[in-house]
């Protein structure tokens, strides 16, 4: 029988967020597939775990998934941990999972500490629905096309920032989205000089150009004000039978929703229309 990947998920700062099942999955497998094997090894020896260590990153995935996979078909299991947190998020690791499910190779999770999600359960901004895009285009040009696209967004948006680069983000944020747009930056979570920014982009920028920015950090811009709609229910009804090959309920509906409208009363007007 084949063996099992687990996809373990590590501390991202504080050792002791490391669980029980954790420590005991990456002692019991046969090997551990580290992102970087120096900086794993300190986390197991911390929790005194002898397994063999091989490095899995970005630059080694495809050539290392192979034999890890060959390792798993001959009954062995192996562990997948990133640096910190939680493997194949903005991490190394999708493809070896998606080779493993194709090789009909069972993946079982371990979960764990999450940054994007540590930041997000304490942000105090909307967390009904978020949108999480790992780490911003590093250049200008990149990252102000990505912005124009999300500014309207009705949900926030998590990311991951460089900290030589979150002043000219957060420049190219006011300069797109604007400098009252809320916002939340959460740095060095679970370690020692664990901070918190909380209010709104402008604020922020003013805030961290006081000092050089240091550690890691991820960045959750709030939701976009809603939108006043255009014209008037009867300008929109029109417009979208027009437009549109909508039928009359869905239009309704849709007019409904971005009135803030009973549905009733749009219906109404649709039958005066009609």
């Amino acid at each position: 029988m084949s063996g099992t990947l687990f996809v373990v998920a590590t501390p991202i700062g504080n050792l002791e967020d490391m669980t029980y099942r954790a420590v005991r999955v990456l002692q019991e497998v046969s090997l551990i597939a580290a992102e970087d094997t120096r900086h794993s090894r300190k986390l197991l020896n911390h929790y005194g775990i002898g397994s063999a260590l091989v490095s899995y990153h970005e630059h080694n995935e495809e050539s290392r998934s192979s034999q890890l996979i060959t390792k798993l078909k001959n009954g062995e299991s192996v562990a997948l941990i990133s640096d910190a947190g939680t493997p194949c998020i903005a991490d190394p690791g999708y493809r070896l999972v998606s080779a493993c499910r194709q090789e009909g190779v069972a993946v079982v999770v371990v979960p764990g500490p999450s940054a994007v999600v540590a930041a997000l359960s304490i942000s105090g901004l909307p967390t009904d629905a978020f949108r999480f895009v790992g780490f911003l285009p590093a250049k200008t040009h990149g990252r102000c096309q990505f912005l124009e696209k999300v500014k309207e967004e009705q949900q926030t948006i998590a990311c991951y920032e460089a900290p030589h680069r979150l002043l000219s983000c957060l420049t190219d944020i006011v300069e797109i989205c604007g400098a009252d747009r809320p916002l939340a930056i959460a740095r060095e979570l679970t370690k020692r000089h664990e901070e918190l920014f909380s209010g709104s982009v402008g604020a922020a920028l003013e805030y961290f150009s006081k000092g050089t920015v240091k550690g890691e950090l991820v960045l959750l811009l709030g939701p976009a004000p809603p939108r006043e709609p255009e014209g008037s229910v009867r300008d929109a009804l029109l417009r979208l039978n027009e437009e549109t090959d909508l039928s009359w309920k869905e239009i309704v509906k849709k007019v409904a929703k971005e009135f803030g409208l009973p549905g009733s009363e749009v219906y109404k007007e649709s039958l005066e229309l009609r």
